[in-house]
């Protein structure tokens, strides 16, 4: 069991709608514009499909569609990588306004219509009856005979995409080739320009603060000498003076413990007075005028503001500067280097031919089957003599793909050389060459609900029969659903769903219900002998269902 139920609010000519389904084979009948196809059309813009303002019933302001399936485990993964909540259940809504706004949700969470079609891939194959128009499309007729055979083209496009990067870079340095060498010259120019100075980081602060100190060292110094002088004097000196009243308070302090205080803190003063006179000291033992040291700094500062004016930069960003020029020659090395890309230019081109050689070759083994699987399943339905063939050649130029053309050949009667399928003229055979396709492919996917859209136009009689039978026996597999107006091919179901149409005061309907027993035999009458049943196409419609014979499918988990 896969959909369960489907609801439908002012959509199209459907006021409200809700449908059970079952497992099985299910057929939809009812009368030209009864709006069979409608229910699809909808399903399918549950699943993402273009939405606008159209689908909304007129008068109405909104279309509300719902869709309720099991959830298969092999999409549980999927929801919780996108973040949807995971149940027994999938119920995906959609809705879309009078203005075409749509809006959508997957289990309640608002969810994007790229996310409902993706999600909708896994749960459901659609098969229409113009099915074969795509089969003329190079994509379309390249995927099914790689799903048949089981083939994954990633790794080729992946290996495509690099050989294009490759050759593009190629490309770009041989055409690029006096430009980079221009670029290069500068480049190098001014790399060797600026490695004479060879600024390193941190320099310009230190040789800029050397700078300061020789060119006022005289200052510096006479101020140190003075201040020692200051502080060392035995007449006003303030160690002197600090000493001489230390003493006196200290002499003192005994009689009031105010002068202990007191003392204390000028003992402070007069160890951190000495700290300074000793640090006078050092300086002055170590500092000198060195007028050929400030010359030597005023060229190089200078020469760094030379620079630094240049390459409009401020001087502490040299050091970056030119480590930055010297990435940039590398990699212009690296482009210029025309032997190196055309290496990786051959690797990658090999790699490519490599792996669309290995999908070339399963293609080429699947083939021969896939076009007898279609031809056992064309003469089934009264193509004697038919045949299908997929022709895999070589194409004219590599893609990401590979290296294949794919294009499917048929021949409706015996004698016949194959054609290109869109060059077959009949309608009838092109609906049940398409038929055959849907019926063989229908099995390589993981969906567990297909539908059949009117794919049995064009046949009738014993064909018809056979369609209902191949689409019986998918039933007892997969859930299937068809819209079909052959009675031969409603009888084969398992379950058997009406729409009709009722005009009143208020507009156009539909109406859709399940039908069974005498019902179904009254529909499958009408559907053999038109509008106006007779004993004769109800005693028809009775035998028909009695030959069928109609196998239970599984039960509705």
């Amino acid at each position: 069991m896969a959909l369960r139920r489907i609801t439908l609010r002012d959509f199209v000519i459907v006021q409200a709608l809700e449908l059970e389904l079952h497992s099985g084979f299910t057929v939809l009948t009812g009368e030209t514009g009864a709006g069979k196809s409608i229910l699809i059309d909808a399903l399918q813009l549950a699943l993402g499909a273009r939405s606008d303002a159209g689908v909304v019933r007129e008068g109405c302001p909104k279309t509300d569609i719902c869709a309720e399936f099991d959830c298969p485990e092999h999409v549980q993964p999927w929801l919780e990588d996108a973040g949807f909540e995971v149940n027994d259940f999938l119920l995906m809504r959609r809705t879309v306004d009078a203005q075409g706004k749509s809006r959508a949700w997957i289990n309640g969470t608002p969810a994007t219509a790229a996310q409902l079609r993706a999600l909708g891939d896994m749960l459901l194959d659609i098969h229409g009856q113009h099915a074969w128009q795509s089969l003329t499309r190079p994509e379309s007729v390249r995927g099914l005979l790689d799903a048949f055979a089981g083939i994954s083209t990633s790794d080729t496009s992946a290996r495509w995409a690099q050989w294009r990067l490759d050759q593009k870079a190629l490309q770009q340095a041989r055409q690029a080739q006096a430009t980079l060498h221009q670029e290069r010259e500068r480049l190098q120019w001014q790399i060797g320009e600026v490695d004479k100075l060879a600024p390193a980081h941190g320099e310009w602060e230190e040789l800029d603060a050397q700078h300061k100190r020789l060119s006022h060292a005289q200052t510096l110094l006479d101020s140190a000498n003075g201040a020692l002088h200051i502080l060392r004097d035995d007449e006003i000196g303030s160690i002197a003076a600090l000493t001489r009243a230390h003493t006196l308070l200290q002499a003192q302090e005994h009689i009031d413990p105010e002068f202990a205080n007191l003392s204390d803190i000028l003992a402070s003063s007069l160890a951190q007075t000495n700290d300074v006179v000793h640090s006078l000291q050092a300086y002055l033992r170590r500092a000198d005028i060195d007028p050929q040291r400030l010359t030597e700094l005023d060229s190089r500062l200078s020469l760094w503001l030379t620079l630094a004016r240049r390459y409009k930069r401020p001087p502490e960003e040299l050091p970056t500067l030119l480590a930055d020029w010297k990435i940039e020659m590398r990699q212009l090395d690296a482009a210029i280097d025309l032997e190196q890309l055309q290496v990786a230019e051959a690797s990658s081109a090999k790699a490519y031919h490599s792996a669309a050689r290995a999908v070339s070759l399963a293609r080429t083994k699947a083939a021969p089957k896939l076009s007898n699987a279609i031809t056992r399943a064309m003469q089934g339905l009264g193509m004697e003599g038919g045949k299908f063939e997929a022709s895999v050649s070589k194409a004219q130029e590599s893609a990401p793909h590979g290296i294949d053309e794919v294009v499917f050949l048929v021949a409706g009667h015996p004698g016949m050389s194959p054609k290109p399928i869109g060059k077959v003229a009949s309608g009838g055979e092109l609906s049940r060459i398409s038929l055959a396709i849907s019926v063989t492919t229908s099995e390589l996917g993981m969906a567990p609900t297909l539908i059949f859209d009117e794919v049995d136009a064009g046949v009738g009689g014993a064909v018809a029969e056979t369609v209902g039978r191949l689409m019986q026996q998918l039933g007892t597999d997969r859930q299937v659903l068809a819209v079909t107006h052959l009675p031969q091919v409603a009888a084969c179901a398992h379950h058997h769903i009406k729409v009709a149409k009722r005009k009143s005061p208020d507009g156009t309907t539909s109406i859709v219900q399940a039908v069974q027993g005498e019902q179904r035999v009254v529909e499958i009458a009408r559907m053999l002998g038109g509008e106006r049943s007779t004993e004769t196409t109800l005693a028809h419609a009775r035998e028909m269902l009695s030959n069928v014979g109609n196998p239970p499918p599984k039960k509705d988990s």
